[in-house]
């Protein structure tokens, strides 16, 4: 019993009550909001987000950013795209679109790991870089028209009720979890975040690991650019523009430090369940996108400070449980 309650005061503890609150508060604003075909929806048009949060939750407890993740499927999308005008075959541009993908995390990857470039300039410049190239490709236009069996993927129902890419997010949250929390690479990305140093002196191989990761985050993104791509059944240069605050914004409410070393991703899927049922219930509600957008930016500013709040109260409560300890008469 003492163990789960000591759960239940963790971040994770917190976010689940949280998430509870949100769905007693959304179904009584909202009749329709309990409805199977309601919760399959706020999933599906937010799937793309929640996919590349998954690689992303590696990246920062690695003590690191991707801050080129929605650039890189805005480009990946663009490719396949152009190559579709260009009358090659549809499926060679998705393999080269996810060619592209491993490309640009690869040239992340060379920057952060092995030159040792700080991540938040390198992914910064690629972000501009990665969406000026979707930009030159398409220029101004919106480019659809794509297979028929390709719009399919991303419109309609593959199993039951549920589209293709909910399953696949399922499938990659389970894979993830199991390689995050209970393989040795995992705890690679642990020990590396926490101190660098240590993990060198440990024989962990820092650099590869960190290029592998980036490696991943970008082919991720450019998966979760095609699957945008189908959804909508076209892409234009913007494409996925900003969906890097929501995804950062959900990695960091899961828990995840930003100075990495810490964090699961058992938090993060809860975040991943608070974001989207917080937009929903909004949306159910008739909200702007704008206060929506307004409503993730204050859950960005909460899931950095309240945490900070909480490691400080606690540290001044540990200090004065240490002073009475050591002088009992004081008290």
């Amino acid at each position: 019993m003492s163990r789960r309650l000591e759960w239940f005061k963790s971040w994770e503890g917190l976010l689940l009550i949280l998430f509870v609150v949100t769905v007693v508060v959304n179904t009584t604003l909202a009749p329709n909001y309990l409805r199977l075909d309601n919760w399959i929806n706020l999933f599906e048009l937010s799937i793309e987000k929640i996919i590349v949060a998954l690689a992303m939750t590696f990246i920062i407890i690695n003590a690191e950013i991707d801050l080129s993740v929605a650039s890189v499927m805005g480009l990946s999308a663009g490719v396949l795209a152009w190559m579709h005008v260009a009358g090659y075959p549809f499926v060679l541009a998705i393999v080269v679109a996810l060619l592209v993908g491993v490309l640009c995390g690869a040239f992340n990857g060379f920057w952060i790991a092995y030159v040792g470039l700080p991540s938040l300039v390198v992914t910064l410049a690629t972000l501009i870089m990665y969406r000026g190239g979707a930009r030159i490709l398409l220029e101004d236009k919106s480019i659809g028209d794509f297979p028929a069996w390709f719009d399919r993927l991303g419109q309609q129902p593959m199993f039951g009720p549920f589209p293709l890419a909910l399953i696949l997010f399922v499938i990659g949250a389970i894979l993830a979890l199991i390689l995050l929390q209970y393989a040795g690479f995992g705890r690679k990305v642990y020990v590396i975040g926490n101190n660098r140093d240590v993990a060198e002196y440990s024989g962990v191989k820092v650099r590869r690991v960190k290029m592998l990761l980036y490696i991943a985050s970008a082919t991720v993104a450019a998966f979760a650019g095609l699957l945008f791509a189908a959804r909508l059944g076209a892409v234009r240069g913007d494409l996925a523009q900003g969906f890097e605050l929501d995804i950062i914004t959900i990695v960091l409410l899961g828990g995840v430090s930003i100075f990495g070393g810490s964090g699961t991703l058992t938090g993060v899927l809860l975040a991943i369940l608070i974001v989207l049922n917080i937009r929903n219930g909004m949306s159910l509600l008739n909200m702007s996108q704008h206060m929506q957008t307004g409503a993730v930016g204050i859950l960005l500013i909460l899931s950095v400070l309240v945490p900070n709040m909480v490691t400080q109260v606690r540290t001044t409560i540990n200090r004065r449980r240490l002073r009475q300890s050591q002088n009992p008469l004081s008290s």
